[in-house]
């Protein structure tokens, strides 16, 4: 039944990632926004939701430090598993012309909670910091977008109940295949005897970037490598800013020590290796992916030597 369950989330995973895919596109369509802005936003901040639900959980159930590791593992996977993986697919597009502010707010925001880990804690008032950054990012997205002209395509874009209502649906089956993955993966971790640190360590931080990775792997399927971009941009941001901001909100995040040393240094690395990308050759090849997937899993191993 485990393994039955496994499949089930696999594929409602990639079911649910083609639906959002195709909604998402929909709805840039007929807002005339491009891609790339649905990416950072609607998709970007969506597939962040279990993320979210984690930390929420983790807040209330009176171990919000759960929180910090599980977004900064998330925002490692996202830029070294997730980008990686759809550049195998297809070469990813980096324009940076595009993308300095979305850079910028992730670089910023990366090294803004390092100083508040660096304190031990991160508190409510640093938590309406975090909020209040989050909606100030998303306003000027959304103001920069204003007048975009339309994706260039021949067939007539959908109407905005039809598309919203395949990108809603999509998120929703992909948050059920994730919850199906993630909780049948653990269940078969622990019968081979794999230890709870490295579960916490790989299952949840990757389980719950699951959604964003079968998005990105869709997108590159379909020729919409801007929203794997924005995807990957957006829910780092989303991760940094909304969900430890709200976190805090609820109750202040104590921070162990760890997170302040290679975790929160590698999230970094990530994100300046993403810039450089976009920097020099403008894209990830396929060998590049494959290096990002390489350090991944030198990290994961890491981890689980630990």
């Amino acid at each position: 039944m485990t393994y039955f369950l496994f499949l089930v989330g696999l594929v409602g995973l990639f079911l649910g990632g083609e639906v959002l895919i195709r909604g998402a596109v929909g709805v840039a369509r007929r807002f005339h926004v491009p891609p790339l802005i649905i990416g950072l936003t609607i998709v970007g901040f969506g597939t962040s939701t279990p993320e979210l639900l984690v930390g929420l959980q983790a807040a209330l159930a009176g171990a919000p430090a759960l929180a910090v590791g599980n977004v900064i593992g998330s925002n490692i996977a996202n830029i070294l598993l997730i980008l990686g993986a759809a550049a195998l697919i297809t070469a990813v597009p980096l324009p940076l012309a595009q993308m300095r502010r979305d850079f910028a707010v992730m670089i910023g925001s990366t090294l803004l909670l390092w100083i508040m880990l660096l304190g031990g804690m991160i508190t409510r008032v640093e938590g309406l910091v975090l909020v209040g950054a989050l909606g100030l990012y998303l306003w000027l997205c959304l103001r920069n977008a204003a007048g975009s002209e339309p994706p260039v395509s021949d067939d007539p874009p959908p109407s905005l109940w039809f598309g919203l209502s395949m990108a809603v649906g999509g998120l929703l089956v992909l948050m059920i295949g994730a919850r199906l993955l993630v909780d049948s993966s653990t269940i078969i971790a622990r019968e081979f005897g794999i230890s709870e640190a490295v579960i916490g360590l790989t299952i949840i931080a990757v389980g719950t970037s699951l959604p964003e990775l079968a998005t990105a792997v869709i997108a590159a399927l379909r020729g919409h490598s801007e929203i794997a971009v924005g995807n990957i941009l957006g829910s780092n941001v989303f991760n940094l800013l909304g969900i430890l901001g709200v976190t805090a909100i609820v109750t202040p995040i104590p921070v162990e020590p760890r997170f302040v040393g290679l975790d929160m240094g590698l999230a970094l690395a990530a994100a300046l290796a993403m810039l450089g990308f976009a920097a020099l050759p403008g894209r990830v090849g396929r060998i590049g992916g494959g290096v990002l997937l390489t350090f991944y899993a030198g990290y994961i191993g890491l981890m689980g030597l630990g």
